[in-house]
């Protein structure tokens, strides 16, 4: 199908409104219970289109679409529509703020055990998804909140002034707090993980590495090599809540770099900020997870956008934290863009399913780890390899059947439901229970996600039409799991009947998980098409060649006539330099226009010496 991300988005915020708005009040919660990443994606799916797309803002009335009005009418008119919006904020600050006014980021319902239903204790442990999530909720308030206040306040007089503006400050100062604690849950998430090649962990690395079959030290020789700038400024830069950078440094080690399931267990207090986040004792297993890592990722895009910095929403420590943040995002970046290209000949990339350092293997790790290579290509506007990337994606949709016809009792199934399973080692010492899980449903999302975002930078127009065919099927894929009926329809996730099981039986309640991931394809895709495309070198020359023919033809018939004639063929002439004019300023950023209005001119002018030769005759 076709992607239609105005159109979509607006329908996404009427089946948001239909399932959570009972009687004006708002219900939280979805499929999985009410939690502090649940009742975040539920809320972002509102207010992120609404800070991240001009069409859909929301914080100045006046300002907003008539089609966004349509959507958000069950909240009222367009002047309450940020009052209710304020409203949501200060309820779900206040829901994930505990006794202490400490943020809370809690798994809560989302944790699963294998063997028992996991203790109130250990549903209270932090992890990365709840700070990612976090973070993009709080730069999204953050950003309507500063534009409302501004919007509302000049209307305001007096006593209803001074208290409006009490309240937004408050509101202001407590999004601000949850931010901090969750860019400190971030950075003392990151982790290198150094380990001797002979170990358990060096081998499963080596083993994704050598795809050549080379001898084991020059494998080794090689890859330090091409890490060697990575290592000097990781062990040169890292500071805050790294304790053992220093191992780094050793050669003859292996190392990967990302994101743990929380804050590890070897992580070291954070000074610059006095919340429970940056001293609390981690429980991670101090080892890069992938998903945790993607995820994180995602959240530091998000803050570290331009927008932000010319808004100037951040505080001294914030600042600080952010910095941090960046620096391990390019760390965490090279080092997954290089691993996976480690060999010109077969790339370990190529080599699917992708096995982690733990022994555990799956055609979703070989996904992320496309996914970071491609958020790395697409931030340095860079063309390398994509297309052999692009190759990749096709035979994971192939595998993970997005493009293909699943089979009875398909195992690829269970990459969209109930999700690929992540083991959250060390949580076992939580309350001295088993080893708790975490599930993932988001592979057809995250493939639509990257695809869109590769569009950006493929100047290639074939492989342009190979992306926009993959991002298209993908949507048919998400399409195809929109719950139908009862009070979530519009949203998802209805996997079970798209893969030919049994449908999840609950369709009042969706997958807040999967719908605010659809809800970021669909942003994704409305900021790839607002861009101008690249333009391929060859439709530039033959653009350029054509022009420069007009050229000439057109200076030859300006000889004809002289600045003072008044006649038909001066006026006509006229109109064939502005077409000219305008195709020149045209020729980098839309070729193919600047081709038709050349060719245009071609036969205009064509006439005009066609004229003068029958005149002559």
């Amino acid at each position: 199908m076709r992607i239609r991300p105005r159109q979509q988005l607006l329908d996404l915020w009427r089946a948001v409104l239909e399932c959570c708005l009972r009687d004006d009040t708002w219900i939280w919660g979805g499929r999985d219970g009410s939690n502090s990443i649940s009742d975040a994606e539920q809320l972002l799916c509102l207010l992120y289109p609404a800070t991240s797309l001009a069409a859909f803002t929301l914080d100045q009335p006046d300002d907003i679409a008539e089609d966004a009005k349509n959507a958000l009418s069950p909240f009222g008119s367009e002047t309450r529509i940020g009052s209710v919006l304020v409203n949501l904020i200060e309820a779900y600050i206040e829901r994930y703020t505990d006794q202490d006014d400490e943020p809370v980021f809690a798994m809560g319902s989302y944790l699963r055990s294998e063997e028992r239903t996991p203790t109130a204790e250990e549903q209270s442990v932090e992890i990365v998804d709840s700070y990612s999530m976090s973070l993009s909720l709080c730069i999204a308030a953050m950003r309507f909140l500063k534009g409302y206040e501004r919007s509302v306040s000049g209307l305001l007089r007096d006593e209803p002034k001074r208290q409006f503006t009490e309240r937004m400050s408050k509101l202001q100062e407590q999004v601000g707090s949850r931010l901090t604690a969750a860019m400190t849950g971030l950075v003392r998430s990151f982790v290198i993980h150094t380990t001797e090649p002979e170990s358990e962990a060096g081998l499963a690395i080596l083993h994704m590495l050598n795809q050549g079959a080379a001898p084991t030290p020059e494998v080794i020789r090689t890859l330090s090599a091409q890490l060697e700038p990575l290592r000097v400024r990781a062990a040169n830069e890292i500071r805050l809540a790294q304790a053992e950078v220093f191992d780094i440094a050793n050669d003859r080690r292996l190392f990967e770099c990302g994101w743990g399931w929380g804050v590890v267990r070897t992580a070291a207090p954070i000074d610059i900020v006095d919340n429970h986040v940056g001293s609390a004792t981690g429980h991670a297993e101090p080892r890069p997870f992938l998903y945790f890592t993607m995820v994180a990722l995602d959240g530091i895009v998000d803050l570290n956008s331009q927008r932000i910095r010319e808004l100037d929403l951040l505080d001294t420590t914030q600042r600080q934290l952010a910095d941090a943040l960046q620096l391990r995002l390019e760390l965490a970046q090279t080092y997954w863009s290089t691993v996976a290209r480690f060999v010109t000949e077969r790339w370990p990339l190529e080599d699917i399913p992708w096995r982690t350092s733990d022994g555990e293997e799956s055609d979703y790790f070989s996904l992320v780890v496309s996914a970071i290579l491609i958020q790395d290509l697409v931030a340095r506007k860079s063309t390398d390899d994509l297309e052999r990337t692009v190759d990749v994606l096709d035979q994971l949709a192939r595998r993970g059947r997005i493009i293909s016809r699943p089979t009875v009792d398909d195992q690829a199934a269970r990459l969209h439901y109930p999700g690929v399973r992540m083991r959250l080692a060390g949580s076992e010492d939580i309350d001295g229970g088993p080893q708790l899980s975490w599930y993932v449903p988001d592979f057809a999302t995250m493939m639509l996600k990257r695809t869109l975002q590769a569009v950006r930078v493929v100047v290639d127009v074939g492989l342009r039409d190979r992306l926009m065919a993959l991002a298209e099927a993908t949507m048919d894929h998400i399409d195809g799991r929109t719950l139908r009926e009862g009070a979530a329809r519009g949203l998802w996730d209805d996997s079970g009947v798209m893969m030919g099981q049994d449908g999840p039986p609950d369709t009042d309640r969706p997958s807040w998980f999967l719908t605010e991931r659809v809800m970021e394809c669909l942003v994704v895709a409305y900021e790839t098409f607002s861009l101008t495309p690249s333009a391929p070198p060859p439709m530039i020359n033959r653009a350029q060649e054509l022009l420069r023919e007009a050229d000439d033809l057109f200076n030859r018939e300006r000889l004809e006539v002289s600045d003072e004639d008044q006649s038909a063929k001066r006026v006509e002439l006229d109109r064939i330099e502005q077409s000219l004019d305008r195709a020149r300023i045209l020729l980098r950023r839309r070729p193919g226009t600047s081709f038709s209005l050349a060719v245009r001119a071609l036969e205009q002018l064509d006439e005009l010496a066609n004229a003068r030769e029958d005149a002559g005759r």
